[in-house]
């Protein structure tokens, strides 16, 4: 059985699927490995590297006529899918990032083709899943890189420093979301030497947030609870009370990163340009969720703007800014996902009693298996 690698086209994706180190598990497992040329450039990774652990360096076609194919984007969050839906065959297998539940209608036509598809951001948050976590892999970093980009724009340093000009007193920093993203960027700010404070709607969060030395918002307000881990989308009523009680909260930072979002869903918004008027000249947001609508009312994806004083970032795709450590977490993720079906023959087994398998899979043999999925579809006639 063979597995294809094809670069990935999509503007400003510099990820790749596989990096070289990972290819020893594969082969391991009896499988063949296939990589367009230049798939893994932009990472950091040669032609020569990947030819090292075993994989046969081949051109697009080639990569995409493997009898399974692994990306970083894939279906319609890859720019250019439709072109390559045109060389893939009926019974072949892809597997990567695809969000079907919010452009459900390439699920569709790769299922018109014969496609069997796998959407990686619905492997279930479970203990047995972590491994395959691709969301969580990613929202690590792009924590991380959002309080690095904040603390850029900034016009003062996060830490106390102590000289003998005088003492300067930390910055104040606000995350707002105590997912991954957020926790990640509560740790890093707190590395930084900055005064942290974090707020989520999920009160259950607060020992987490408090055991990286930040200070725990509280607000007068009670949220309906999501599945798996994630964050539900509130009512109107709840939105509009976390806005009035939020104000105060965020006039007091210097730096505020936002990580909100919910699966399919566009983000809440939290931070009003209300707000953003409350704010001290020279404050920062820095909205992660800036390619589902964003957390704040201001922000502008993909672009950083200035509005009442203040510089609003709209980062999009922040772990493909940091494409070697994103690109070596993700393969790790992809790799433990595959070969979770692989049988010691090298065959392909899908087990759908294995809810990892089942919650994953979108369309097999001509047919949309994900309920969600469905629903959506039928919901667009």
């Amino acid at each position: 059985m063979t597995i294809g690698i094809p670069k990935e086209r999509s503007q400003g994706e510099s990820r790749v699927a596989l990096v070289p180190t990972t290819l020893a598990s594969f082969k391991k497992a009896k499988l063949d490995i296939v990589v367009e040329k230049g798939a893994g450039e932009s990472a950091g990774f040669s032609d020569a590297s990947y030819e090292e652990h075993g994989a046969k360096i081949v051109d697009r076609d080639a990569a995409l006529s493997a009898d399974i194919v692994l990306t970083v984007r894939c279906l319609g969050a890859a720019d250019g899918f439709d072109e390559d839906l045109t060389k893939l065959k009926s019974g072949q297998i892809l597997i990567g990032m695809s969000d079907p539940l919010t452009l459900p209608a390439a699920v569709a036509k790769a299922a018109a083709q014969g496609i069997t598809s796998f959407s990686l951001e619905l492997v279930p948050r479970t203990t047995r899943a972590q491994a395959m976590d691709v969301l969580s892999s990613q929202a690590n970093l792009a924590g991380y890189k959002a309080v690095l980009l904040g603390s850029i724009e900034m016009p003062k340093i996060l830490p106390m420093m102590t000289t003998a000009a005088g003492t300067i007193a930390p910055a104040r920093v606000l995350i707002v979301g105590a997912g991954v993203a957020g926790l990640q960027a509560i740790a890093t700010a707190k590395r930084l030497g900055a005064k942290v404070a974090g707020y989520d709607v999920r009160p259950e969060v607060k020992q987490q947030i408090e055991s990286l030395g930040a200070r725990f918002v509280e607000l007068d307000l009670q949220a309906e609870q999501g599945a798996g881990g994630y964050a539900k989308e509130q009512s109107a009523e709840f939105i509009a009370k976390q806005q009035e009680l939020m104000g105060e909260v965020v006039a007091e930072h210097d730096l505020v990163v936002t990580t909100a979002a919910v699966p399919g869903r566009k983000a809440p918004i939290i931070v009003t340009e209300a707000m953003v008027k409350k704010m001290r000249p020279g404050s920062v947001i820095v909205d992660i969720a800036a390619e589902r609508g964003g957390n704040c009312e201001l922000t502008e994806a993909g672009k950083s703007v200035i509005k009442y004083g203040v510089t609003i970032v709209g980062p999009v795709n922040l772990p493909s800014t940091i494409p070697a450590d994103a690109s070596s977490l993700y393969g790790k993720n992809i790799a433990t996902f595959l070969l979770n079906m692989i049988d010691k023959e090298g065959n392909l087994t899908m087990k759908m009693d294995d809810p990892i398998v089942a919650e994953s899979l979108i369309c097999k043999d001509g047919v949309i298996t994900n309920d969600r999925v469905k629903q959506l579809l039928e919901a667009a006639k």
